[in-house]
């Protein structure tokens, strides 16, 4: 099924210059959702996955699925502020500023295979501290699975280390 061709790209949104690609004409479509979910959690099913960590917030659309289709358990990465326990934070640079995520203190064990999961790669930024923060934990990241890679950004290069796969790209 080509995903591709069924998502809708906006042009000039948020602002001028911007191609947006709109991922919702995916997960309205039962037939689309079901597809898209069933060729990320292929791309990673023999890696023995037990966390998948997904950031805020479309992160958790593609990762909760993916975490049952691999039958292994789902934490949320979130902005501060978001998480009721004990934290661990991160913060990582962006084009004008700086932002911060953070996970559960406890959410992650010494050892457990990690893969990270989100709607887009773009800069890597994002993905890139969340690795980190499931790191600090001690968790092993095996995997970093997206439905969009935005590929003149060049995220992947600033991910080398790490296993990536994209089902869509641009």
């Amino acid at each position: 099924m080509d995903l591709k061709s069924k998502i809708r790209v906006i042009e000039g949104f948020p602002e001028e210059g911007i191609s947006f690609k709109d991922i919702t004409t995916v997960l309205q479509d039962p037939k689309l959702l079901r597809e898209s979910i069933d060729q990320m959690t292929e791309r990673f099913k023999d890696l023995g996955i037990d966390i998948v960590v997904g950031p805020e917030s479309r992160g958790f659309i593609f990762g909760t699925p993916i975490a049952y289709n691999l039958n292994a358990g789902f934490v949320p990465v979130r902005k501060p502020g978001k998480l009721p326990a004990e934290t661990v934070e991160y913060s990582y640079d962006l084009e004008y500023g700086k932002d911060t995520l953070v996970i559960h203190k406890d959410a992650i064990k010494k050892g457990q295979r990690v893969l990270i999961v989100d709607d887009l790669l773009a800069t890597g930024g994002t993905v890139s501290a969340t690795a980190k923060l499931v790191e600090i934990l001690g968790g092993e990241v095996v995997g970093l699975g997206f439905f969009i890679e935005l590929t003149d950004l060049k995220g992947r290069d600033k991910l080398t280390k790490y296993n990536i796969d994209s089902i869509v790209k641009y």
